[in-house]
């Protein structure tokens, strides 16, 4: 049991955004980025998972489609706001999941993701953006789903999709040597 904890507190450990990063490295590597994005090792890990695709309870899901021409208009505030308000959406439906008794594999990786969700809100709530300051607001009404594949799918879509969009834009910014 002890065991356990320790090699569960030295995975978390492990997964911990360096505190020394500055969000405009984030913005301005897409290395980084790429190496942020852990969802395909989760996947690969959830199929040691004996099987478990279920959550005992749903999880709200954020919006990941992404209209072009709409995001385009977007000021960047508003586009943190929406990408900021999708991933507090899914953080809390993690933690709320985590809070109920799962198997260890299935709560280890719901630890993984959560941990992931938060490095990945702190850069983005770290960024400095000009322009005044706007709620962070998701752009649909969210779904619900019991499926931890899905819920692994809408994380990496929201990742690829509408946070890297959001990154690329800001990458006009960087000053590159």
């Amino acid at each position: 049991m002890a065991l356990s904890r320790l090699l569960l507190l030295c995975m978390v450990a492990s997964e911990v955004w360096d505190a020394e990063t500055k969000p405009i490295d984030f913005v301005c590597n897409r290395a980084t980025r790429r190496a942020m994005n852990i969802v395909a090792e989760m996947e690969s890990a959830l199929s040691d998972c004996n099987g478990v695709m279920t959550l005992s309870t749903p999880v709200q899901l954020p919006c990941t489609e992404l209209h072009v021409a709409s995001w385009k208009n977007k000021s960047n505030q508003e586009k943190r706001g929406d990408i900021a308000a999708s991933f507090r959406l899914l953080i809390e439906g993690v933690k709320a999941v985590r809070a109920l008794s799962h198997p260890g594999c299935v709560a280890s990786l719901l630890q993984k993701l959560e941990n992931n969700i938060n490095n990945y809100l702190l850069i983005l709530t770290h960024l400095q953006l000009s322009g005044p300051v706007v709620s962070p607001s998701l752009s649909c009404v969210p779904r619900s789903s019991q499926s931890l594949s899905t819920l692994l799918l809408r994380y990496k879509q929201l990742i690829s999709g509408k946070l890297e969009q959001f990154m690329i834009n800001l990458e006009d910014s960087c000053t590159y040597q």
